[in-house]
């Protein structure tokens, strides 16, 4: 482990597998959910943001604009399965699994996706998926930097943990 990982109080995990991010620019796990935003596959100005929540299953589809999804009439779209299959390169499917509590021998993307369908989740609300496409732009804000090696303060979330003489 490297000096700066050492020192960081927390923890970087590197993505399990490397991915593309065309058709899922931004996946997370938070706030007991796995959230993101998905590219449509017929307009290239428009993308939707995509949540499953933890145990209930419960999911939510809508363009950027609050329209919502038409594959999403009671069951999930083609973006929350992209979103799932996404969150497993960037996660493991395990990490996944076990943070939306879906109980499966072996875990995959395909696995996870057909235990919460089996459920019969309900759709929810769409009321997070303004703060999720609101982290997704200041994400995508942090491209328009100049490469530097200075500090930069909105990425100073943690105080250091070495005293400075």
């Amino acid at each position: 482990m490297s000096d700066w990982e050492r020192a960081s109080t927390a923890r970087v995990l590197p993505p399990a597998r490397p991915r593309k991010l065309a058709k899922v620019p931004f996946v997370e796990l938070a706030d007991g959910r796995v959230q993101g935003v998905v590219s449509s596959g017929s307009d290239i100005g428009r993308v939707y943001v995509s949540s499953v929540s933890a145990s209930t299953y419960e999911f939510s589809c809508s363009t950027n604009n609050n329209r919502p999804c038409g594959g999403a009439r009671g069951m999930f779209c083609n973006h929350i399965l992209a979103l799932i299959n996404e969150s497993t390169l960037q996660y493991g499917a395990e990490r996944v699994a076990r943070y939306l509590r879906v109980e499966v021998p072996e875990p995959t993307a395909q696995a996870i996706s057909q235990t919460m369908s089996a459920t019969r989740p309900s759709q929810g609300d769409s009321t997070a998926a303004a703060s999720v496409f609101s982290q997704f732009l200041r994400h995508l804000a942090y491209l328009e930097f100049e490469v530097s090696t200075a500090p930069v303060p909105e990425l100073q979330w943690f105080p250091s943990t070495r005293a400075v003489v």
